[in-house]
């Protein structure tokens, strides 16, 4: 019998395996624009050169979505024998080398999708990442084919004053009618999608940092009048960033100028283009009156994100998207370890960790599942994503752990040395960490093509006779939804036994699981230890155990790792509340007692107190359930919360009063105590005592920054009560004229647990304040919705359709940040059938639409496979 014929492959699928180098090399790049809001003309000219690997006969393809050219010249004669395929320009080509110039004409304040050349507010600006430049012109636009640029900008002075591109600026000048021009170098080699052009009426915060070899740097973070008094604190951590990574990593900024713009109407965070860094403007303005100390920390950690490209992204990039994780998931590492320095090392773990189990792990458990190394694609937009960023993070930090910082520092160092200028790829990465730091990491190499987040089962067993206790350890791992498998990931795991009786261990060791079932016998132990594992969270991993409650306990009030004794205190209630939904017995008084040793321990930080008193979220309780009741996690949550306030109202009150920070500051103290004051608040309203509404108005009324104010806020959205609409209402008035502030008063009412919220968020998309059109507007309103665990399910599905005709509208216009809300719908089959039922419905409603973005469509597609 013959074989069958293979499937035949879907034409709009990219694979990692079908990759082939460029045909066509183009090392230098000249650029032309001629500016304006409505129209914009775009002049190109392409040194192109054959690739040793491309036939005599292959044409030259360039990329281009949704543009035409007017005009098209080879080696400087008109050409006409061209054509347009699926939007691409083909050029037939022969010979090794030509000078292919194109022209192309746009209009930026008719581009919603935010990718390309785009208006905002007046102002023109791009976005290139992933595959946006070819929306400005064409080009062959891939990430490695690396070229030099010259850019010439032109446009009406009184408009758009500044002109800004990447590189240097070498010359400029004033030109007839009013307009001037500017000329730009980047003598660096760079894809395209780093390429970056602002014009606009703005101002700037100019500063300057010396490298350590000497050499003087300008720096200049532009936004617009009114807002530069809010850019100290985004300069600081620039000029921290650049310190910083001199005195870690070795690596030095390489041009004499670096500019940052904010701006209005982003799809991401912020965008690394070689030296003209462009962001997000909640990542840039801050002060105390309108950002929370949250916000402070976020701006400290995008812009050294950013910054920390600059080597790794920019000067080493990645060969094709497949290799996104190669720069994002190590500059994700290298911005976290940078804030741990800045503050506190073990707050920030627990940030991170709680980040990459709310978003990653259901990433991992759901339709969308995929290795931090894709191995195909529809959309690449797609795959910016919690598991390439944030697991691709933990991933380097596991090396980090296994090699130690010396030897990592050597990888690093030969991996920036052995790939400067070129486009690399994980593999390459992962050669240098063998060759820099003498290791042998091919069995490790399968974190990169594995998804699905282990589960290790850890059970300790204890020989009083000889004094041994016995480690034995288990990984298996789940895919696509199937049963667990066993695994042989490399798994990290610091472990430490500690005395029963006073807490004390013989020091930390580190145990490597590489294998699906392996023990580990440690001596030295009369008494039953407790163990204490995965300290510092040096895996990510599911935790299973044999350990008691009154273990967990113990270990919450003991163990000297601070992470460890988070999520000893964390397990504890968690465990108590999944068995309380599921209907099994439990003991609460376990809960109350560990929380009451840890209220009278007066040595623990304020703002570490307030994480181990805090409750596990309820999407987290839920990813911890075979089946999902949002309805029944939230009653039982409130249940356990009231209980802990009530029983230790006092405490709380005194705690409360206790962290008055005083006159604003930045500094670790004034910060802890804003933490733990906002937390005390939370639980005294929890206890129902009925000066609580009072206490949380006068906190929000004699507030002197926005952490008090929002933390006040944010305990009002959920109470019924006269002071919630007076506070409401007063900060609409207050901050109306502030986007960054009123997507706060879009969000905590979004996140109000109030019966009436699904009302209140359809309402609120009708205000005149709300727009499609700004990412972080749809997000402070329908993100906030979606992360909102018992009113986002409201067992009617409103909730569902109220997204899905979300999405079905912001398709349309920015299918980007519409794709970004199907994820909450696509993981439908873990909800109870009533709800499970609806989600999937409001996913067919979705699919049903004929004009679908590939965004969307494929996110729809997957999710309902």
């Amino acid at each position: 019998m013959a074989d069958a014929a293979p499937a035949p492959r879907d034409p709009a699928t990219i694979r990692r395996e079908d990759y082939r180098p460029p045909a066509w090399f183009v090392p230098e790049v000249v650029l032309d624009f001629d500016l304006d809001l409505e129209r914009v003309l775009v002049r190109s000219k392409l040194d192109v050169r054959r690739s040793q690997s491309a036939g005599p006969d292959e044409p030259l393809v360039l990329q281009g979505d949704d543009i035409t050219p007017t005009a098209v010249k080879v080696d400087g004669a008109a050409f006409t024998g061209w054509k347009l395929v699926e939007g691409d320009l083909v050029v037939p080509l022969t010979g090794a080398a030509h000078m292919v110039e194109i022209e192309v004409e746009l209009d930026p304040s008719t581009n919603t999708q935010l990718m390309g050349l785009y208006a905002s507010n007046n102002m023109l600006c791009t976005q290139c990442e992933a595959e946006g430049f070819r929306r400005i012109t064409f080009a062959p636009d891939r990430p490695d084919v690396l070229s030099r640029y010259q850019v010439r900008m032109e446009a009406d002075k009184a408009k758009f004053p500044v002109l800004l591109c990447n590189g240097d600026k070498v010359d400029q000048g004033d030109g007839e009618n009013g307009r001037h021009w500017v000329q730009w170098n980047d003598p660096w080699p760079k894809p395209s999608y780093l390429f970056a052009l602002v014009a606009g009426d703005l101002v700037a915060n100019n500063d300057s940092f010396t490298t350590r070899s000497g050499k003087p740097v300008e720096l200049n973070i532009w936004v617009r009048d009114g807002d530069l008094d809010r850019t100290g604190h985004a300069m600081q951590a620039l000029k921290d960033s650049m310190l910083w990574d001199e005195e870690t990593y070795g690596r030095e900024y390489d041009l004499g100028l670096f500019n940052i713009v904010a701006v209005n109407d982003f799809n991401m965070g912020a965008m690394e283009n070689k030296g003209l860094n462009i962001f997000n403007s909640r990542y840039i303005l801050a002060d105390p009156e309108v950002a929370t100390d949250a916000d402070f920390d976020g701006i400290e950690g995008v812009v050294a994100h950013e910054y920390f490209h600059n080597w790794s992204g920019n000067r080493v990039t990645c060969r094709d998207w497949f290799q996104l994780s190669l720069k994002e998931g190590f500059t994700v590492y290298r911005d976290q370890s940078f804030s741990a320095d800045m503050g506190s090392a073990a707050l920030k773990r627990i940030e991170d960790v709680r980040i990459l189990r709310a978003v990653q792990f259901p990433e991992d458990a759901g339709p969308l599942a995929h290795p931090i190394r894709p191995e195909s694609y529809q959309e690449i937009s797609n795959f910016y994503t919690a598991t390439v960023y944030n697991k691709g993070a933990e991933v380097i930090r596991m090396m980090t752990t296994l090699m130690g910082p010396d030897r990592f520092r050597k990888g690093t160092d030969l991996y920036f040395d052995r790939h400067d200028g070129e486009a690399a790829t994980c593999e390459d990465f992962v050669t240098a960490m063998e060759d820099g730091g003498d290791i042998d990491l091919k069995q490790f190499r399968k974190w990169y093509e594995t998804p699905g987040t282990p589960r290790v089962t850890a059970k300790l067993a204890h020989n009083p006779q000889t004094g041994t206790a016995t480690l034995h350890l288990t990984q298996k791992i789940a895919q696509n939804g199937e049963m667990p498998k066993a695994s042989d990931l490399v798994i990290p795991l610091r472990t430490a036994l500690l005395d029963p009786e006073t807490g004390a261990h013989q020091g930390e060791q580190l145990l490597l699981l590489d294998k699906a079932e392996q023990s580990f016998v440690l001596d030295g132990h009369k008494d039953h230890p407790i163990l204490s594992i995965n300290r510092g969270f040096s895996a990510p991993i599911i935790l299973e155990s044999n350990q008691t409650a009154e273990e967990l306990a113990f270990l919450s009030a003991h163990d000297d790792d601070p992470f460890s004794r988070f999520e000893a205190m964390q397990r504890l209630m968690t465990g108590y509340l999944t068995a309380k939904v599921s209907g099994t017995p439990v003991d609460r008084d376990i809960i109350l007692q560990a929380v009451a040793k840890i209220l009278a321990d007066t040595s623990i930080d304020p703002a570490f107190l307030a994480e181990l008193i805090l409750l596990p979220s309820e999407g987290f309780l839920g990813d911890q359930m075979v089946e999902v009741d949002p309805q029944a996690i939230h009653e039982e949550r409130e249940k356990l919360r009231g209980k802990i306030a009530v029983q230790f109202e006092r405490q709380f009150r005194k705690l409360y009063k206790s962290c008055w920070p005083g006159e604003f500051s930045l500094d670790t103290e004034a910060r802890a105590k804003r933490k733990l004051r906002n937390v005390t608040l939370g639980y005294l309203a929890a206890s129902f005592t009925e000066d609580a509404a009072e206490i949380a108005f006068d906190q929000y009324r004699d507030a002197d920054n926005m952490t008090a104010m929002q933390g006040a806020l944010a305990v009002l959205s959920h109470l019924d009560c006269e002071e919630r609409s007076a506070a409401f209402d007063n900060f609409y008035k207050r901050f109306k004229g502030n986007p960054l502030v009123l997507d706060k008063w879009f969000s905590l009412q979004s996140m109000s647990q109030r019966g009436d919220t699904l009302k209140r968020v359809d309402s609120l998309s009708r205000h005149p304040d709300f727009t499609l059109s700004n990412p972080n507007r749809v997000r402070a309103l329908y993100g906030a919705f979606t992360g909102n665990q018992v009113r986002f399910h409201d067992p009617s599905g409103k909730g569902y359709s109220l997204i899905a005709d979300m999405v079905i509208a912001l398709d349309k216009q920015n299918p980007q940040t519409a794709a970004r809300f199907i994820p909450p719908l696509g993981r439908w089959r873990r909800y109870e059938r009533g709800r499970s039922e609806l989600m999937r419905l409001a996913l067919e409603k979705i699919a049903g639409q004929s004009d679908l973005s590939k965004d969307v469509a494929e996110q729809v597609h997957k999710s309902l496979a």
